[in-house]
């Protein structure tokens, strides 16, 4: 049964306006939206990313706890320690599909037949100007191989993503035509809206989406990067326009800029647009953790959703409100509730930023017993330290600040 607010729930608190009838009256929404993981893939495509054999099978059982439907594995023809992981992940049984990436070629389909997985994204140069200056390959050579590689895919049971490279930026008609034509000479489950190089704005992801719906009668999936930033904005967009997959890594990880953030698209598309992918939200942080451990990527600690000092509060006034809300009304300070994506309770933490009600509650809470005169000095004191060593202050530090000023008073 739907909330009645959809916008204000125990766990969030976001614009009533995202729900009103003249912003929601066209959303085409697939009645599932699935999320198809390209960690092990795209995202170790990141400079400096090296994941082995162990890591990719961690990585892959956080996801499959979290419930992610699909997980791309890798790319076989890479190297035989990227297949072996393919297989390892394919033999445990975690419950998404599998399925691994390749190019239009039949020995990349044979590589990704041989790991068992369920289905296959191929991809294909698909702007004159890629294949011409980057691949070097004449056109006619590119889709006579892509034909016969789909349909060797088909007829050996994989379920067959299309992905043409660089589709954002090819004449429409043109590679709608190339498009077109694999799909009938050869074979296609999907295609791929790919904006390889993040260069769609979100208003022209409408005109993108709709225009390849008018020729192509297939599933559509959202893969798009980040190079402007635009990767979430750009998937909820093509979601809202009845594509049914989002491409996404855990964190963002990808070439260059990155892929499309995980865990930003789906508390996006939970709060803001009511939709329940079915994916436990509460696992988010601890999967981003291991990724960030795994990878070695420097996180920012104000990162969307799983930041590390998203729920820190230093500054005075909000550790103000913080106290008058209190556990109840927490997402009248923050927009999600902290366990709504596994992320340790709130915090008032000490600093610069600090304000008397902060240094009040750490009073108390360290049974330190203060007049107002001698908190307001104590406040003056942490601000001070902090700004003199650039950081947050321990307890004991804060500890020993405090007992400094309170035995001026006992001594006086």
């Amino acid at each position: 049964m739907a909330a009645a607010t959809p916008w204000k729930t125990n766990d969030w608190f976001v614009s009533e306006w995202n729900y009103a009838d003249e912003v929601t009256k066209d959303f085409k929404f697939a009645k599932n939206v699935k999320i198809h993981d390209i960690t092990l893939r795209d995202g170790e495509q990141q400079t400096g990313i090296i994941m082995t054999l162990d890591d990719k099978i961690r990585i892959a059982e956080g996801l499959a706890e979290a419930g992610v439907h699909r997980i791309e594995a890798g790319m076989p023809i890479v190297s035989p320690s990227d297949a072996e992981a393919i297989k390892a992940i394919v033999k445990r049984n975690l419950g998404p599909q599998i399925f691994a990436f390749s190019r239009c070629m039949k020995e990349d389909v044979q590589r990704a037949i041989d790991t068992g997985v369920n289905g296959i994204v191929m991809e294909i140069p698909s702007s004159l100007h890629m294949v011409d200056i980057a691949y070097r390959w004449p056109m006619e050579r590119a889709i006579e191989t892509s034909i016969e590689a789909t349909k060797f895919a088909r007829d050996n049971g994989l379920e067959v993503v299309f992905f043409p490279i660089d589709f954002s930026r090819a004449e429409m008609h043109w590679v709608l035509d190339l498009i077109d034509r694999v799909a009938t000479e050869g074979h296609m489950d999907a295609l791929a809206l790919v904006d390889t190089f993040g260069v769609v704005s979100p208003h022209a992801m409408q005109y993108f989406v709709r225009a390849v719906k008018k020729r192509i009668n297939k599933r559509l999936e959202a893969h798009f990067h980040q190079d402007f930033g635009m990767g979430v904005a750009n998937t909820i967009m093509a979601l809202a326009e009845g594509v049914e997959v989002a491409h996404t890594t855990v964190l963002g990880v990808g070439e260059r800029a990155g892929n499309t953030p995980m865990e930003e698209t789906l508390m996006a598309l939970r709060t803001m647009y009511n939709i329940d992918t079915g994916i436990d939200l509460t696992k988010l942080t601890s999967l981003a953790r291991l990724v960030e451990q795994i990878t070695g990527v420097l996180v920012p600690t104000n990162k969307p959703v799983v930041g590390s000092q998203l729920y820190q509060i230093e500054s005075g006034i909000i550790a103000s409100w913080f106290k008058n809300c209190g556990d109840k009304n927490a997402t009248e300070l923050f927009p999600v509730r902290w366990s709504a994506v596994g992320q340790p309770a709130a915090t008032v933490v000490m600093g610069k930023g600090s304000g008397i009600d902060s240094v009040k509650m750490w009073l108390e809470e360290g049974g330190i017993e203060a007049s107002d005169e001698e908190a307001l000095a104590i406040t003056h004191e942490v601000k001070k330290y902090s700004i003199g060593t650039k950081k947050l202050l321990t307890e004991g530090e804060f500890r020993t600040i405090a007992k400094k000023v309170v035995g001026q008073r006992a001594n006086a």
